[in-house]
């Protein structure tokens, strides 16, 4: 590539990150907090792009416009022509700079950025990890109390902690919403299960519920619904990592459209 053909590749990568960032598709990605890093890195490549082809559109020192070439150097216009056309610099490239043009492959995960929407990590992921909550992890603290109103509506993966490590203290009597998609349990019935993330989708982890009481059959997987239920000490183990999957006694459920943010 020349100078030229590099900005160009940066902007067009720039503005596939920056179109992600601004249309919430990068909520398929990372967590919803680096939007302000994803947007200010993207502005930095276009910024940096649009002064390279800047600096390489000056006019240089003997007067004359630059070229760059493949590798990116300069070149005056007056350089020697040999009878054929072809300037001195350009027939010892030919011989010397035969550069792989591997680099134009960049262009590659912008199109994709702009092309392809992918699906949110869902039940397959769900299914080929164990649960996140495991007995090695510190959850020895006081959890706040849950908001207010009838049901309180929490997170799967607040939930499973406190009916694990809490033992439901917390909860009490108290019904819950949660909101997730269905997924294969160990028994083959449908769990409930949402995806956390540390940083991004690469470090995905399922956390897993067991649905007891009036619990939805017939869903397909991937399916979103939103239950309504109370604590149960029931249990069950997840066979992937041997690690336990608490329940929640369901009252009422229904389908509800994917979240905007798939992710806890």
């Amino acid at each position: 590539m020349n100078r030229m053909a590099q900005a160009c590749v940066m902007i067009f990568f720039g503005a596939a990150v920056l179109h992600a960032s601004v249309t919430d598709l990068y909520l398929r990605y990372v967590k919803e907090g680096l939007r302000p890093f994803l947007i200010a890195a993207s502005l930095l490549l276009i910024v940096a792009a649009v002064m390279t082809l800047w600096y390489d559109l000056l006019p240089h020192a003997d007067g004359s416009e630059g070229q760059s070439d493949p590798a990116g150097r300069t070149r005056p216009e007056s350089a020697e022509r040999s009878p054929s056309g072809s300037t001195t610099e350009d027939l010892h490239d030919e011989h010397t700079h035969h550069e792989p043009r591997v680099a134009w492959l960049l262009l590659l995960p912008a199109l994709g950025l702009l092309l392809v929407t992918p699906p949110a990590l869902g039940s397959y992921a769900a299914g080929q990890a164990g649960t996140a909550l495991t007995a090695q992890q510190d959850y020895d603290y006081d959890y706040p109390t849950l908001p207010a109103g009838d049901p309180a509506t929490i997170n799967v993966f607040d939930y499973a902690a406190r009916a694990l490590f809490d033992k439901g203290q917390s909860i009490g009597n108290r019904r819950v919403q949660l909101t997730g998609f269905i997924t294969p349990g160990p028994d083959g019935q449908p769990i409930l299960a949402r995806m956390i993330l540390s940083c991004c989708a690469a470090d995905g982890r399922p956390v897993k519920l067991g649905m007891a009481g009036n619990a939805p059959t017939g869903l397909a997987d991937d399916t979103w619904i939103q239950v309504t239920g109370r604590y149960t000490d029931r249990v069950t183990r997840d066979p992937i990592n041997d690690e336990e999957i608490p329940y929640i006694e369901v009252e009422t459920w229904r389908r509800v459209i994917a979240p905007k943010d798939p992710y806890e």
